[in-house]
């Protein structure tokens, strides 16, 4: 890196002054020190491999799961000095106040105090759901809006995380039902409904409706059936027919009544309306309802299937 003024001594051209192997900008012609150099770049450490970007770091990275984003520090728990050796007496017992205030300036005031314990329910209802953390980040980043459009306000903490949550998951496109959030959730399905659609008002949230064949696979791994059953059950939903019916129906109903039906046409893999019901979280009554109506539309005779 070189210097951009010339040498105030001999008059050397800025550009031939460069950093010498101490970090001070020489001149080469009479030796003359022009200024300390200071590097404004990040701070990277290299490790012991030496492989490059890959062995570099320059701290944590900014997230939303912390309520200060990661960019405060913490005293260390150790009593040991730099060179290993006990920390005693009267700097032990300093050492030891200054931890203890540091924790307690690390939440401001209540608005913090709320935020750390969304985040831990965040994390809590997360990782029940074995949610990636992207989902997660997302869905932390919405409850902060949230927070800051006052819907917490009259509402409880729990009932807006898992209403983030459950948003984060629509805008990704992974199909979670309320009935599943609300098991691992201490909210119920009704309430944390509700503080979903006041969310997604308040914070324009562009999200696409459900669709059937999102509910398929998971409802196929529940069951434990072939991918066969999963494949038929696609199949089924990408027919025109069945289409126009699932309109203004309930897409887990029509997901669950499809696997049920391809279950039926596969008597190796036949699992009972109860068992689908279970998977699905949805009423036997439902998927009886919607199976009749897909046989009806695709002109199967019910009491053949399966024989």
């Amino acid at each position: 890196m070189s210097w951009n003024i010339d040498c105030a001594d001999c008059g050397c051209a800025g550009e031939r002054i460069l950093e010498n192997n101490i970090g001070e900008y020489e001149c080469p012609d009479c030796g003359l020190i022009q200024a300390q150099a200071i590097d404004m770049g990040k701070d990277y450490r290299v490790f012991a491999d030496g492989k490059g970007a890959d062995s570099e770091r320059h701290g944590m990275k900014s997230s939303y799961l912390l309520h200060d984003k990661g960019l405060t520090t913490d005293i260390g728990k150790g009593w040991k000095d730099h060179a290993g050796a006990p920390i005693k007496g009267d700097f032990r017992r300093r050492l030891s106040r200054l931890r203890r205030q540091q924790q307690r300036t690390r939440i401001r005031n209540s608005t913090e105090r709320n935020l750390v314990q969304a985040l831990y329910e965040l994390q809590r209802l997360a990782s029940r759901m074995d949610l990636s953390e992207s989902i997660r980040e997302q869905a932390a980043f919405i409850y902060r809006k949230a927070a800051e459009a006052k819907l917490v306000q009259g509402r409880s903490i729990e009932g807006v995380v898992a209403a983030s949550i459950h948003a984060a998951c629509r805008l990704n496109g992974i199909h979670r039902t309320l009935d599943e959030i609300g098991r691992h959730s201490r909210i119920g399905r009704k309430e944390i409904g509700r503080t979903y659609r006041k969310v997604k008002q308040h914070l324009s949230l562009q999200i696409k409706p459900s669709t059937p064949d999102g509910f398929v696979p998971a409802f196929c791994s529940k069951l434990q059936v072939d991918n066969k059953i999963q494949a038929e059950a696609l199949t089924i939903l990408e027919n025109p027919m069945v289409r126009r019916i699932t309109t203004g129906r309930s897409p887990t109903g029509i997901a669950a009544a499809v696997v049920y039906l391809a279950c039926m046409k596969n008597p190796e893999s036949y699992r009972t309306q109860r068992d689908v019901a279970a998977a699905a979280g949805v009423t036997e009554v439902t998927i009886r309802n919607r199976y009749n109506d897909i046989c009806d539309a695709l002109g199967i005779d019910r009491n053949s299937i399966g024989n």
